[in-house]
């Protein structure tokens, strides 16, 4: 039987060799090796296939059927050492987590300065990754950018070990389960992650705690996003809105627009990660239209109170939430009879019900039902009948959450797909060599790029803007990228499909992430405002804005 080792132990081959048995089953993978004596019941591609390997090196067996998701998965349960003489045994000596297939984070260096961009240092970072072209953003591959500083690579490569070590190896089976460790969400909180998730500069009056490699006062929009960049490499929309979905739209208008008493009594709970809040617009009824929610509150005759009824449908992360940004009519028919009220889910009349979805499944898509629901009128939250201008200013952080996600996921669907081609073989040459294949390839990676370009300069633009300057300016654009990007994950998503084949047909293994990703299309398509809605914003308001300017037309 197999005997308990230190993962950091190195063997020969002839070592290995000697556990060819069922009873003692060694393998190697690039170096690394692993115990597989009580993993062969659980193997999904059965016991004999592992026996066929047994004490040998199964590294070509094994990236011909998995890719390096696995390895990272079942790494730290199943790896027992490492032959002598290879670069897994140099890593294990000298403490290194990385293994093969992956590439260690490196330190934030700046590797030459090469002039100044409209007043910012242009600067060239170490190249970071895998450097698979186009998978990354230019800056991690050694191209000039005027947008980041020493302090956004510091949390890039912090976000990226954590993602890696934490997160993506465990997605898939969070995803199956609906739901993500509650305390992962509260790792986001400790982190200091949630506190930058608001769109506001870094609220240090409500919170104690800092991100670790960044000076709150110096957080950013770019700061931002990288985090949610970097968490959506997972692969997972329903990960990625489990972290910050519900928290990132329902929570700015706490911060901007309730009364000081209000913040300083929820506002700390919600930056550490101790409570949860979601945002309630959508109806039955009314979704990207608004103006005509049907959710009333009735003011009480004493005027202390509203009474809440109606119904909310698709809220993200509302089986989980202690507190509901919602908006109700409180006045006349249209945007002018619009409010916006916080109630608290210990509140009697308020209930909840999970609701499930083609994709998004750990996101706590839920249906919540207000029935005569009493909110005190401390809780409204801005002025009474003017919350149609509070929702306004939350869409434009919404949405360019929204084209963060969606164009990481393009890059991953991109990414997978790459890597897959250059493994994959049909009529006796690699996918990659197939000219077909390549032009798939690159008509995904032009539409990333140009999304991604157009979304560093808004992201750049609404840093130099007043927030309601770049609600006026920006709103149309952020609408046309919102559009474009949600486009560009649908496209990248099918190529990548037809490229994997049976295999993103598939839930879990090589093609598991494209296949959950082409689930999740329409889940970024849709809300936010739905393609159709944003392409008709994006034109009308940037004529209303240019003729405003003096366009001649």
């Amino acid at each position: 039987m197999s005997t308990q080792h230190n993962n950091n132990q190195t063997f020969t081959a002839d070592d290995v060799a000697k556990h060819n048995t069922e009873d003692s089953l060694w393998i190697t993978i690039d170096g690394a090796v692993f115990d597989l004596s009580k993993f062969q019941d659980e193997h999904p591609g059965g016991k004999k296939i592992l026996k066929r390997v047994a004490g040998k090196d199964a590294s070509k067996m094994f990236w011909k059927y998995h890719n390096e998701r696995i390895l990272k998965k079942y790494k730290p349960k199943l790896q027992i050492g490492a032959v002598a003489g290879t670069e897994a045994a140099a890593a294990a000596s000298s403490g290194s987590s990385s293994s093969a297939g992956t590439v260690a984070p490196v330190a934030a260096t700046t590797k030459a300065n090469s002039g100044e961009v409209s007043g910012h240092i242009s600067r060239t970072f170490e190249p970071f990754g895998d450097m698979i072209p186009y998978a990354d953003p230019s800056w991690y591959q050694g191209y000039a950018t005027a947008y980041y500083d020493d302090s956004h690579v510091a949390l890039r490569n912090e976000v990226r070990a954590w993602v890696d070590s934490d997160l993506e190896p465990n997605a898939e089976e969070w995803e199956e389960n609906k739901e993500v460790p509650p305390e992962v969400f509260k790792e986001m909180g400790r982190r200091g992650y949630l506190a930058g998730m608001l769109g506001v500069k870094y609220p240090v009056e409500y919170t104690d705690v800092r991100p670790k490699c960044v000076a709150a006062e110096k957080w950013d929009h770019f700061h931002e996003m990288i985090v949610v960049d970097e968490i959506s490499r997972a692969g997972s929309g329903g990960l990625v809105w489990n972290l910050i979905g519900g928290y990132s739209i329902g929570g700015p208008p706490l911060v901007k627009f309730a009364k000081p008493e209000v913040k300083k009594r929820i506002l700390p709970g919600l930056l550490c990660g101790d409570k949860r809040v979601c945002l309630c617009i959508t109806e039955p009824d009314a979704g990207s239209d608004v103006a005509n929610i049907t959710t009333t509150a009735k003011l009480t005759e004493d005027g202390k109170h509203f009474v809440v009824n109606g119904e909310k449908k698709w809220i993200t992360n509302g089986i989980w939430s202690d507190y509901f940004t919602v908006a109700v009519r409180t006045g006349g028919e249209g945007m002018g009879g619009i409010s916006l009220l916080l109630l608290e889910k210990d509140m009697p009349g308020l209930n909840v019900r999970r609701m499930d979805c083609s994709g998004m499944r750990s996101s706590g898509t839920t249906y919540v039902t207000f029935e005569d629901v009493k909110v005190p009128v401390e809780n409204l939250i801005g002025k009474e009948n003017q919350g149609f201008k509070v929702i306004m200013t939350n869409f434009n952080h919404e949405r360019m959450g929204i084209i963060i996600q969606a164009n990481r996921f393009a890059r991953v669907c991109y990414e997978e797909s790459v890597k897959y081609a250059h493994k994959r073989r049909t009529f006796g040459k690699r996918l990659i060599d197939h000219p077909v294949i390549r032009a798939k390839l690159a008509n995904m990676a032009i539409r990333i790029e140009g999304t991604h370009n157009w979304l560093e300069n808004l992201m750049f633009q609404t840093g130099a803007m007043s927030e309601q300057e770049a609600m006026y300016r920006l709103g149309g654009a952020i609408a046309g990228l919102k559009a474009l990007s949600t486009q560009t994950f649908e496209y990248c998503a099918r190529e990548a499909s037809q490229i994997f084949g049976g295999l993103a047909y598939s839930r879990g293994g090589q093609g598991g992430k494209v296949e959950r990703l082409y689930r999740e299309v329409r889940a970024y398509a849709i809300p936010g405002g739905s393609e159709e809605i944003m392409l008709d914003l994006s034109i009308r308001q940037a004529l209303k804005v240019h003729q405003a300017l003096g366009a001649r037309l």
